[in-house]
C-alpha cells in the first residue's frame, strides 16, 4: 500500500526579463517513509535572469554542474518515479507544468487543493489555497520554510505527505465518491451517445 505514494516538490528559477518566469531548476521526489527516491538539478537552456536562491536554494553551480541533467532527462526519470503512483504535493499543477508531464487526475492528492485545507477568503465564499507553511504550523506543529532560508524541497514534499497521512482516510473516501461520480457520469454519456 506504502508503495503507491510518492511525494514531489519542484524548485524553480527566473528566466527572461526581469526573471518573472519559472524554469524547473530542481526536483525532488521522496517515498512513503521520507526516502529519496529522485533528486535532480535541472540544466537550463535559457539564460537564469534570478536565481531566486533566497527561495529556491538554486546557485549556478547547481545547474551547471556535471550532475545536472537535461530537461528530456529530467523528465524521463520523473515519469520513470511517478508512473502508477499516486503523488501528494502542494500546488502540484505548478509542479507538474513546470516539468512538462500530465498525470491522472485521481491519482494526485493535492495539499493546496485539498478543500477542508482551504480558506474562505472575501464574503463571496469561494475557497482559496493556503501556504504550505501556514498548514505544516497549523496542522503538524512544524515550522518549515523560515524566513531567511531558502526552501528545502524534502522538507516541502515531506511536510505535505505529512498533511495528506493526517487526513488519509477521509481523503480517500472523498476520492472514491469522486471516482463513482466520474463512472456514472460516464456510462450515462456512453448510453446516450450509443442511442
Amino acid at each position: 500500500e506504502k508503495n503507491r505514494y510518492v511525494a514531489l516538490d519542484c524548485e524553480m528559477v527566473g528566466v527572461g526579463y526581469g526573471g518573472h518566469r519559472s524554469s524547473l531548476a530542481r526536483v525532488c521526489i521522496v517515498d512513503w517513509d521520507g526516502n529519496t527516491l529522485l533528486d535532480l538539478y535541472v540544466q537550463q537552456h535559457q539564460e537564469v535572469t534570478d536565481y531566486r536562491t533566497f527561495v529556491s536554494g538554486i546557485t549556478e553551480e547547481h545547474i551547471s554542474s556535471e550532475n545536472a541533467v537535461d530537461m528530456q532527462e529530467c523528465r524521463r526519470q520523473v515519469q520513470e518515479v511517478v508512473s502508477d503512483k499516486i503523488i501528494v504535493g502542494h500546488a502540484l499543477k505548478n509542479d507538474l507544468t513546470a516539468l512538462r508531464i500530465s498525470h491522472p487526475w485521481h491519482q494526485l492528492r493535492d495539499t493546496g487543493k485539498y478543500e477542508p485545507f482551504m480558506q474562505t477568503r472575501f464574503d463571496d465564499g469561494i475557497l482559496w489555497p493556503r501556504k504550505l507553511k501556514v498548514l505544516a504550523k497549523e496542522k503538524l506543529g512544524l515550522d518549515i520554510q523560515l524566513p531567511g532560508k531558502a526552501h528545502c524541497p524534502f522538507e516541502d514534499a515531506e511536510a505535505a505527505l505529512s498533511l495528506y497521512k493526517k487526513v488519509r482516510n477521509k481523503w480517500e473516501k472523498a476520492m472514491e465518491y469522486k471516482l463513482k461520480k466520474t463512472h456514472e457520469i460516464q456510462e450515462l454519456s456512453s448510453m446516450k451517445a450509443a442511442e
